[in-house]
């Protein structure tokens, strides 16, 4: 499929990423998770039901597979 941004000539394709989120002042790592992501922009693309298993692992508040320091950039 073709990119969705404007101008740039990439094509999607199936990889894993990373995915971050901030929810309640707490960043959380989702690692693994299939996306569409752009060979040219790196745009990423999230299918529905990927969405929806996030929200349903974050409301779960499982304990984390490990744990990362955070460093700030000030």
């Amino acid at each position: 499929m073709k990119c969705s941004i404007q101008g740039c000539p990439g094509e999607y394709e199936a990889r894993s990423v990373m995915h971050t989120v901030r929810r309640e002042g707490q960043v959380i790592v989702i690692d693994h998770v299939p996306a569409d992501v752009c060979t040219v922009c790196g745009d990423t693309l999230l299918q529905p039901d990927t969405v929806r298993k996030i929200a349903t692992l974050l409301q779960q508040k499982r304990q984390p597979a490990s744990r990362v320091p955070l460093y700030e950039f000030a």
